[in-house]
């Protein structure tokens, strides 16, 4: 469980950082089927992806991708960031997928129901490798942290302040549990940089909530509307075609006490001003803000027409009222 914290930011964390993600886990997916087995399963493709060596950084589109893997019901059962990192040079392809470890095994298992004969393993690697971030204002965000036998990515840089704010993703074996690997500021400061990036992660009390557009998965190039077939993909598409979708992730903010600290994580409901009888929406994340540690910023998922008027509170019609603030990035017209 996070624990929301007062801590003073002038500190040299607060611009660069390095810590491990304990909510964070691993799932590998190797093997000479590998990519076909992914392409039929998750939202976004994975065909043509860049292999990239052992110890090096996955950068750019045709390196890292955002997925989603959804139910028959087009409700996303879990999110993932994805790269194509083979454990040499030579060796058969591996897909490793960072996702939010209190989802990891149930992923895995579900995605191993579909190998049949194909050449393929699926493990969820979470106990035997950890997950680490770096971030940094300075440019590169990982160079004094990748080795040889790890496997990193870059996901998308976060503007706050005026300031770029670059990210990268690293899988290390593990070797042993420490504390010492954890940094409780640098992690507050990764978790706002996640939350204001405006994408979301699915987690365990956020599955099957969603359907993609409706935390703006298509926005944030997790979906490809031309890889073909996959669970849920009907529902998926005609969402995006037929205009169905009337409920979007926003970004959201509310001073800090211990009220919210227990009311900031996912799933928890917020409801409407003048429809306190029904929940308008729920959090997706949370977290203390990057520069103001009286504040905690959100990703709401809700109705439109929530926004048009009138209050949304968190947790309850008499909870602390959110401020809607600007995503970074343009919505795809639905």
């Amino acid at each position: 469980m996070t624990t929301y914290s007062q801590n003073s930011l002038d500190s040299s964390a607060l611009f660069n950082g390095f810590t491990s993600l304990p909510d964070w886990g691993l799932i590998l997916v190797e093997g000479p089927d590998a990519a076909t087995l992914l392409q039929s399963q998750l939202s976004n493709s994975v065909v043509g992806m860049v292999k990239v060596s052992p110890g090096q950084i996955a950068r750019g589109p045709q390196a890292t991708r955002l997925v989603g893997y959804c139910s028959p019901k087009g409700r996303l059962i879990a999110s993932a960031w994805v790269a194509l990192s083979p454990e040499s040079e030579d060796s058969q392809d591996r897909f490793a997928m960072f996702i939010s470890k209190d989802i990891a095994a149930s992923t895995a298992k579900k995605l191993s129901m579909y190998i049949l004969r194909s050449k393929v393993k699926i493990v969820d690697a979470s106990d035997s490798w950890e997950v680490f971030c770096s971030y940094s204002n300075e440019g590169d965000a990982a160079i004094h942290h990748v080795e040889p036998n790890n496997i990193a990515m870059d996901i998308p840089s976060v503007l706050n302040h005026d300031q770029l704010f670059n990210r990268t993703l690293i899988a290390k074996p593990r070797v042993s549990v420490s504390k010492e690997n954890l940094n409780p500021i640098a992690l507050e400061n990764w978790n706002s940089l996640e939350v204001l990036s405006g994408i979301p992660r699915i987690v365990l009390s956020t599955q099957e909530q969603f359907v993609p557009q409706m935390i703006n998965f298509e926005s944030v190039s997790g979906v490809d509307f031309k890889k073909g077939c996959y669970p849920g993909q009907e529902i998926v598409a005609r969402s995006q075609y037929r205009g169905a979708v009337k409920r979007r992730l926003q970004l959201g903010h509310t001073n800090l006490d211990s009220l919210v600290a227990k009311s900031a994580k996912p799933g928890v409901e917020i409801f409407h001003s003048s429809d306190p009888a029904q929940p308008c929406g729920m959090v997706v994340l949370a977290s203390p803000n990057l520069r103001d540690a009286a504040r905690i910023d959100f990703q709401i998922e809700c109705k439109l027409d929530s926004l048009e008027s009138g209050d949304i509170h968190l947790a309850s019609i008499d909870g602390p009222v959110l401020k809607i603030d600007s995503l970074p990035y343009p919505l795809i017209e639905i």
